[in-house]
C-alpha cells in the first residue's frame, strides 16, 4: 500500500507569504489495523527494505504536483520515497506562480557555481531529516538520506541538474525536458551551457517537444541549432569515475508527457506538439527508465535512442 503524508516548512531568508513550502511525501506503508490508524489514516512505513532512497522531484513552472502523482506512486511502489512540493513565489521578476524555487541571483555569469540556485532543496532535506529522527513519525528510521536523487520536469529539471553538485546527500540527478542552456536575459552569451558537476545524470526528452522549440529566443540560438538537452549532455555532463550520464530521446513524446493529468489552465502547454504514441505507454517508459537509472540497472533501449558516457 502506498501512502503519503504532508509536511510544511519555510525557506530561510524568503519573505512571507512566498517563503512557504508544502510537501507531500509518498512512501510504501505497512498497515497495522490499529485504532489510531483508522482515525487518522496515518500508517507506518514498510521498513523491510529500509533505509530507502529518496527522490526530491522539482515541478515545472506552473505545473502542480498533482500532475506528478502518478510518477511518485510508481517510485514509492519500488520502495523509493518520493517528495513532491508546492511553492508559490516569483517565477520571473514581478510574475508570481508555481515554481520549483529558483534563486535568479545565483543564475548569472558572475554568480553561477558559487552555491545552490534552488531555494527549496535544503529546507526539504532538513524536513526529511527531522521526520527520519522523530520516533512518532511514520518515517522514523526509514530514509537513506545519504542516497538522495534530485529529479524534475522542465524548469524543475533544470533546477535538479544545476543543484546536485551542491549537496553531498545527492548521489544522482534526472530531468525530463530539462537542460542547462542559460538565458541571455540573465547576461549569458548566446548558447551558453552551464556546468552541472560530475554526478550520474539521466536526461530524458521527447522528439515532439514544442515548448523547448518555441523557447529558443531565450538563448538566441537559431531554429536549426542542436537541441539544448543534447547540448547539455555533450557539454555539461562530465561524469567522474564510477558515475554515468545518459541522454534518452523518446519517440512520440512531448514536453508534458511526464505530467498527468495536465492542468491546461496554467503553464505553456499550448506551445507543445501532439504526441504520436499512446500517452500511458510513454509514461510507463519514462517511469521504467527512471527506475532503471536509480537502481543502477541497464537502460532498456526499446523505443528510445540512448547515448551514454
Amino acid at each position: 500500500m502506498i501512502r503519503a503524508l504532508f509536511q510544511a516548512t519555510t525557506i530561510p531568508g524568503a519573505h512571507p507569504p512566498h517563503n512557504a513550502l508544502c510537501l507531500k511525501i509518498y512512501y510504501p506503508a505497512a498497515p497495522t489495523g490499529g485504532e489510531a490508524e483508522r482515525m487518522t489514516g496515518v500508517m507506518p512505513a514498510d521498513k523491510t527494505a529500509a533505509p530507502l532512497p529518496v527522490v526530491i522531484f522539482c515541478n515545472g513552472i506552473n505545473v502542480g504536483m498533482e500532475s506528478y502523482h502518478w510518477l511518485a506512486v510508481k517510485l514509492a511502489e519500488a520502495h523509493i520515497v518520493t517528495v513532491l512540493y508546492t511553492h508559490v513565489a516569483e517565477t520571473l521578476p514581478g510574475v508570481v506562480g508555481l515554481t520549483p524555487g529558483i534563486d535568479l541571483a545565483r543564475v548569472r555569469p558572475d554568480s553561477y557555481g558559487r552555491g545552490p540556485t534552488c531555494t527549496s532543496v535544503q529546507p526539504i532535506l532538513d524536513a526529511l531529516a527531522q521526520l527520519n529522527d522523530e520516533t512518532a513519525s511514520p518515517l522514523h528510521n526509514t530514509l537513506d538520506l545519504n542516497r538522495v536523487i534530485l529529479g524534475g520536469h522542465s524548469a524543475g529539471g533544470t533546477v535538479a541538474l544545476q543543484n546536485g553538485q551542491f549537496f553531498d546527500e545527492v548521489t544522482a540527478v534526472f530531468a525530463y525536458a530539462g537542460h542547462t542552456m542559460a538565458s541571455t536575459m540573465l547576461g549569458f552569451a548566446p548558447g551558453t551551457i552551464l556546468p552541472i558537476g560530475g554526478k550520474s545524470v539521466l536526461l530524458l526528452r521527447g522528439d515532439r517537444d514544442g515548448v523547448i522549440a518555441a523557447s529558443r529566443g531565450r538563448y538566441e540560438t537559431g531554429a536549426d541549432s542542436p537541441d539544448p538537452i543534447a547540448l547539455t549532455f555533450d557539454k555539461a555532463c562530465q561524469p567522474t569515475a564510477g558515475q554515468k550520464a545518459y541522454d534518452v530521446l523518446i519517440p512520440g513524446a512531448n514536453h508534458f508527457s511526464v505530467a498527468h493529468p495536465l492542468d491546461e489552465t496554467t503553464g505553456r502547454f499550448f506551445l507543445d506538439m501532439p504526441i504520436t504514441r499512446p500517452a500511458e505507454e510513454i509514461r510507463e517508459q519514462i517511469a521504467g527508465l527512471i527506475l532503471a537509472f536509480i537502481n543502477q540497472q541497464n537502460l532498456n533501449p526499446e523505443q528510445a535512442v540512448i547515448r551514454e558516457k
